[in-house]
């Protein structure tokens, strides 16, 4: 069994990562899980590390937010000619 505790919330996240979140069972933040050990989950808890933190692994806090929507900028501006 391996605990899995949600540290970083899921608001902005890519519609992806929230859904493997939510199958991990995760509610709430700081919510700690009992997770069945089989290669499945671990892909799952792998590919959102850098929200969850498992223990006997350090959890290191992203410096900068890679799961974030990112858009891009308006360029009304530039139409307008200025």
């Amino acid at each position: 069994m391996l605990k899995a505790t949600l540290m970083k919330s899921t608001i902005g996240a890519l519609p992806s990562i929230k859904a493997t979140v939510e199958s991990l069972g995760f509610r709430r933040m700081n919510q700690t899980r009992e997770l069945p050990d089989n290669p499945a989950v671990r892909g799952m808890l792998k590919a959102v590390n850098f929200l969850v933190a498992v223990e006997g692994e350090p959890y290191e806090r992203p410096k900068r937010s890679r799961y974030k929507i990112w858009r891009s900028r308006s360029n009304k501006k530039h139409k307008r000619g200025n």
